[in-house]
């Protein structure tokens, strides 16, 4: 397998074999619903939809791929509290909202685990810890926490030494500011329903824990790939890795982080008040277009917003999608080889974008032998042809002020011509001109 990608635990390009011939487990870290879902979500799921897509079409690969659900958590808790809501309720109804959006830029998964779902698993690793000298409890309080000192390992993910890291405050029985909490007993005024038994008492599970838990039980003690943005990388996907490690699982061969989004070169939050909504993105373009735009860039890079973004994406992926829409009766072809090495080189989309624009112009300059490539590159970057029908009487109209152009370009009189070209446009017509005449197609 020619395919190599970037590790972030070793910090360089590796092939890449699966653990298992045939077949691939991603994990990817999905969202804690709490609120609604912001535009680092979208492209975490957007990075690892085309990366799968292309283990499947590009190596045949048997690929199963799981984004979890974190329904609790502290946030959740107090956002419940503060809309006078039951925390379960809230969490089904934020998911919900996540998964419509991440559905509208065919960036759906089958598997979503739910860390409530996972209890058990997640004690029966606690217990493992505290048997193996990882973990305790604090003294008069069902409070557990992962002993850092105990792990020679821990930082490696980030390369990290402990004394150097940033850590918490000392209380609740932590001995120190770097381990964290596997289990929290309940605070006051916190509803029982968020509380589950467990051999040190009633509590709720650390975020850290619920991941590690939710892996086990998706592939076991080892897995392919894990995945999220690079935030998580410290503490949270370096807390993962030190606890699952010293409770004996070998865990995951390769760890994948895609970039940050930023606003015109800086990064996007609250305080700068540069934020701009997954609403307003919508409002901005398509699904097709916020899809095409969240996988513009390479995975790992940044990817910065500003306010011409999608209308460009838009225009980007409606030349791809008119093109298919006219070719809808030839099936997906051959991968195009400069395509397929873009793409095992660590996901190079912007590379692989480039041939499959290319490809378009091509066919648009009347090489009808390129549809199906265009096709099956499509498919591995999540674009679907947009077709729209036209009317009878629109379909007339277009097809006599073509012939009018024809004749118009034969007299020369290329005023008249550009004249219909516009009325086309106004009518909402694209027209491409090719060695075998002008095609054309209703915009979206």
């Amino acid at each position: 397998m020619a395919l190599s990608i970037y590790d972030s635990k070793s910090a360089g390009i590796r092939a890449f074999e699966p653990l298992t011939p045939g077949k691939v487990g991603i994990y990817v870290c999905g969202p804690t619903v709490q609120s609604a879902p912001h535009v680092g979500h979208l492209r975490s799921a957007v990075a690892f939809d085309i990366i799968a897509n292309w283990l499947r079409v590009g190596h045949g690969l048997d690929v199963k791929l799981v984004r979890n659900v974190t329904d609790i958590d502290d946030k959740i808790l107090a956002n419940a509290k503060e809309q006078g809501k039951d925390w379960r309720e809230l969490a089904v109804e934020v998911e919900a909202i996540f998964n419509g959006v991440y559905e509208s830029i065919g960036a759906g998964v089958l598997t979503r685990p739910h860390a409530t779902e996972h209890i058990a698993d997640m004690v029966a690793i606690i217990e493992e810890l505290i048997n193996r000298g990882h973990a305790y409890q604090a003294e008069g309080s069902a409070n557990v926490f992962f002993d850092t000192a105990s792990w020679a390992g821990y930082g490696e993910l980030t390369r990290q030494k402990l004394e150097n890291m940033e850590g918490e405050a000392i209380g609740g029985g932590r001995r120190a500011a770097h381990d964290f909490a596997l289990w929290k007993a309940p605070k006051p005024g916190e509803p029982e329903s968020a509380s589950w038994d467990s051999p040190w008492g009633k509590g709720r599970p650390g975020w850290h824990i619920e991941c590690s838990a939710m892996t086990f039980a998706e592939f076991g003690e080892s897995f392919d790939i894990h995945g999220g943005g690079l935030d998580l990388r410290f503490p949270h996907h370096e807390n993962e890795l030190a606890q699952s490690r010293a409770a004996g699982y070998s865990f995951a061969n390769f760890w994948m982080h895609n970039g940050l989004v930023t606003v015109s070169g800086q990064k996007m939050s609250k305080s700068l008040g540069n934020g701009v909504s997954v609403d307003e993105f919508f409002d901005q373009g398509s699904p097709a277009a916020v899809r095409y735009w969240l996988g513009s860039a390479h995975y790992r890079s940044t990817l910065d917003y500003s306010p011409n973004a999608i209308a460009d994406a838009e225009a980007a992926v409606s030349r791809i999608q008119n093109f298919m829409g006219r070719n809808l009766d030839v099936p997906a072809g051959e991968i195009p080889k400069a395509f397929a090495e873009a793409m095992d080189a660590d996901f190079n989309v912007p590379a692989a974008l480039a041939v499959l624009h290319d490809a378009v112009r091509a066919g648009n300059s009347g090489d009808s032998s390129v549809a199906g490539g265009v096709a099956a590159m499509a498919a591995v970057l999540g674009i679907e042809a947009e077709v729209f029908e036209a009317s009878p009487e629109l379909a007339a109209k277009v097809e006599a002020l073509l012939e009018e152009r024809k004749m118009a370009r034969a007299n020369k009189d290329f005023s008249r011509s550009d004249m219909i070209r516009e009325e086309l446009n106004q009518l909402g017509v694209t027209i491409e001109d090719t060695a075998n005449g002008t095609t054309w197609s209703i915009n979206g």
